[in-house]
């Protein structure tokens, strides 16, 4: 077996997914360090470029136009990204605390998370204003004010921006242009709207030069927007804004886009921060009370170099970024970085019109917005489009020689990478193994008389009188970054089956593989997993009872998993048992196989795996009791064979045919796009043969969902016959249990004539 050429010796995690950070994954795509693994912890899969969301906004670029993906960014860095929210950092034990996951360990931080329009100092701001930052929650607010206006027919809608910066003034030009042309296009009167933008200062665009402050107010007086200075908003309303000069301003929806903040998460992480609550770092971006954590673009404040909260900045901070994070984990001398003290801003005005502003100078016209728009393409295309990077040389006996490590981790280094003789099985150390399973919070019940953490040979399980036991295995290598997230899918697909029959989930025995490292990374490799597996399991009532842990190329789990039934088999569902006049259901949809192989080759999008992976981790269980209360005649999981190989395998035993609408399968968003670019799983062809089993295939071998039905699948939903008189309710029962993807696709027929048991509709 081929060792990893070199061992994880260093973490570096970044906390976000800002403009910073994504120069560093790309960067480090370009050039990866040996030794040093990436973790990127952000909320969301798309960062949003903020030089080109008022493009968005005016209609001018779609969403994806306007978003990095940073799963496809990620899998080209070779790091992992967990999808989360920070709560915060613990300094001493070196690890960042996550909402939904174990601690994260970290050798060194970067933060990059941006900055949020401040509203807790006006009373109302909160519950009546929506914040421009995070961009996510913004855009979920605008596209419902579109859908308003769009339905809007009378009666005037006043929108309000607070904050005259060039942020407000390029955000209330754009929603007036796009607002506006859309109800020219239904034929209705655009001066039903109304815009009015606020600002503290006695101009807007206080930041700029005069020549384009004359400008933009020349352009807000032009487009009707009704300009408030000397402003200063002191509370939020139902319907209006009440200002400190006493003004009241009407406004139907209200956007916040004044002086920001930092997260209130930060404030607990005992960093230092300037007055307005940014991270104070140095020249080399490094906290200043703390080498150890990095932070860039909005969320730093130098302390040599007070700097506008503007995206350039942090966008050229990227390089040096990661050049220093690079030469931290090298133990080498870091670089300064030093901005420049003026650049050119480039300004929307809502239409295909633009002012560039830099310095004393200020010019604009269509050119200028053709020239930005020239600029903002190009910079995602960096971000979008990946050359193909020579492979890594091939393994060395030597430790990574460019990391600073320690006497003790050098020794671990050494190890890791020397070829394992096999006569200890590549097991993993019983003190790494012990500390990692012995965080665990295992599920203890009665009937385990020996279990996890009792230090015998094997474990001891009773069976009830009654009772019978039902058991099953499952194993495969990872298929995502993120070993939490693969712990649970893992567990989860395990235990499909003991579910599929009706039984009980009782114990499970793990087998699990990690890749050699220093102990530090095997244990917290080991941890993570099997939190994420526990998770599952407990929550099915399932004990994890013990398991076996050994060294391969790359990250595997599975589980033996022991299940309890009725000995007279009553309440038992099988894949044998459907009857003529029955009706197909799946309850998930399908597409994990094409959808994943499109993931390692960067042709899938980060939104695609995100909902996959969301499918993956819906537990069976309450599905399946469902089932059996609406009489389900067979049931079985779908996994590798996929849904035509687990169609043949139920009609055999149960003596039927089975007829299959290929309309009506639900797929998950983007499979029919990766199987349409032709790219599918390894496991396809294999199942490909079982075309055998469709009656006249031929004619549907180019229907565009026709390889989705041999699409080898990953703790898939449940396919199952259900008496015709009661498939509506059970199909709305399955839905308001979250299986929001159920569908009846297909019915039971009565054995033909004919050889193959599948018939295929449209």
């Amino acid at each position: 077996m081929q060792q990893p050429t070199q061992p994880i010796a260093r973490d570096i995690v970044l906390i976000g997914g800002g403009h910073s950070h994504v120069g560093v994954l790309k960067r480090w795509g370009m050039q990866p360090e040996p030794g040093v693994r990436l973790t990127v912890i952000c909320t969301d899969v798309h960062t949003p470029y903020s030089g080109m969301l008022p493009g968005y906004i005016s209609g001018h670029y779609s969403y994806d136009e306007v978003h990095i993906d940073l799963a496809r960014l990620a899998v080209f860095a070779g790091a992992r990204l967990y999808r989360d929210e920070v709560t915060g950092i613990d300094r001493t034990a070196q690890t960042v605390l996550c909402r939904n996951r174990p601690p994260v360990p970290y050798d060194f931080l970067s933060i990059n998370i941006g900055s949020t329009p401040r509203l807790s100092g006006v009373v109302g701001a909160d519950a009546h204003a929506t914040p421009v930052k995070p961009i996510t929650r913004f855009n979920a607010r605008w596209l419902a004010l579109l859908a308003r206006v769009q339905q809007h027919s009378q009666g005037r809608l006043r929108v309000a921006v607070v904050g005259a910066g060039a942020g407000g003034v390029e955000l209330i030009l754009s929603m007036q242009y796009r607002l506006r042309q859309e109800l020219q296009g239904r034929g209705q009167n655009p001066d039903l709207l109304e815009f009015h933008i606020l600002s503290a200062a006695d101009c807007v665009l206080p930041t700029h030069n005069s020549r384009v402050r004359h400008k933009f107010a020349s352009v807000l007086t032009e487009r009707g927007v009704q300009v408030h200075l000397n402003s200063e908003v002191i509370q939020v309303q139902p319907g209006q804004l009440l200002c400190a000069d006493g003004a009241v301003v009407p406004a139907d929806e209200i956007m916040w886009v004044t002086q920001a903040g930092g997260a209130p998460w930060l404030q607990t992480t005992g960093l230092a921060f300037n007055d307005g609550g940014f991270i104070r770092v140095n020249e080399q971006l490094q906290s200043v009370s703390d080498t150890r954590i990095f932070a860039a673009g909005d969320i730093a404040a130098m302390d040599q170099h007070p700097l506008e909260k503007a995206g350039v900045f942090a966008v050229r901070m990227g390089p040096p970024l990661a050049d220093n994070l690079r030469l931290s984990v090298r133990g080498q001398a870091l670089k300064a970085y030093r901005p420049q003290s003026s650049w050119l801003a480039l300004i929307s005005t809502g239409d295909k019109f633009a002012v560039a502003s830099r310095g004393a100078l200020g010019f604009w016209g269509q050119w200028v917005w053709r020239w930005k728009d020239h600029i903002d393409r190009s910079f995602m295309r960096k971000f979008s489009e990946f050359e193909a990077m020579p492979s890594q040389p091939g393994g060395s006996a030597s430790p990574p020689s460019q990391l600073a490590l320690n006497p003790q981790e050098s020794l671990q280094a050494i190890s890791a990478l020397a070829m394992r003789c096999g006569g200890c099985g590549a097991k993993v150390g019983a003190t790494v193994l012990s500390r990692a399973l012995g965080q665990l919070q295992v599920l203890q019940r009665p009937d385990v008389l020996i279990g996890l953490h009792d230090p015998d040979d094997a474990a001891v399980v009773r069976v009830p009188p009654g009772q019978a036991l039902v058991h099953s295995v499952d194993f495969f290598r990872a298929f995502v970054d993120d070993p939490y997230l693969f712990g649970k899918v893992a567990a989860n697909h395990a235990l499909g089956d003991i579910f599929a029959m009706g039984a009980e989930p009782q114990s499970a025995t793990a087998i699990a593989t990690v890749p050699p490292g220093l102990e530090a990374k095997v244990e917290d490799l080991l941890f993570q997993m099997m939190s994420g597996a526990v998770e599952v399991l407990n929550e099915a009532g399932c004990a994890l009872v013990g398991g076996h842990t050994g060294e391969g190329s790359e990250l595997a789990l599975g589980f033996a998993v022991n299940g309890l039934l009725d000995e007279s088999l009553v309440g038992v569902t099988r894949k044998g048992g459907m009857c003529p006049g029955d009706v197909l259901i799946l309850t998930k949809p399908i597409g994990t196989g094409t959808l994943f192989a499109a993931h390692a080759r960067l042709a899938a999008k980060g939104r695609w795996i995100d909902a996959a992976l969301q499918s993956m981790v819906l537990s069976n269980r309450l599905g399946a009791q469902c089932l059996r209360e609406f009489g389900a005649t067979a049931c079985t999981d779908l996994t590798g064979f996929g849904l035509l190989g687990h169609l043949v395998e139920m009609t055999k035993p149960s003596g039927v045919d089975a007829e299959l609408v290929l309309s009506a399968l639900p797929l998950l968003e983007g499979a029919e796009e990766t199987v349409a670019a032709g790219i599918v799983s390894s496991l396809q062809p294999a199942n490909v043969r079982l075309r055998r089993a469709l009656r006249h295939q031929e004619q549907f071998a180019s229907h565009p969902r026709y390889p989705l039905i041999f699409d080898p699948q990953t703790a898939g939903g449940l396919l199952a016959s259900v008496p015709a008189h009661r498939v509506d309710a059970c199909v709305a029962a399955l839905q308001a249990l979250g299986y929001t993807h159920t569908a009846i696709i297909g019915r039971i027929l009565a054995q033909g004539e004919a050889l193959e048991p599948v018939v295929l509709l449209p």
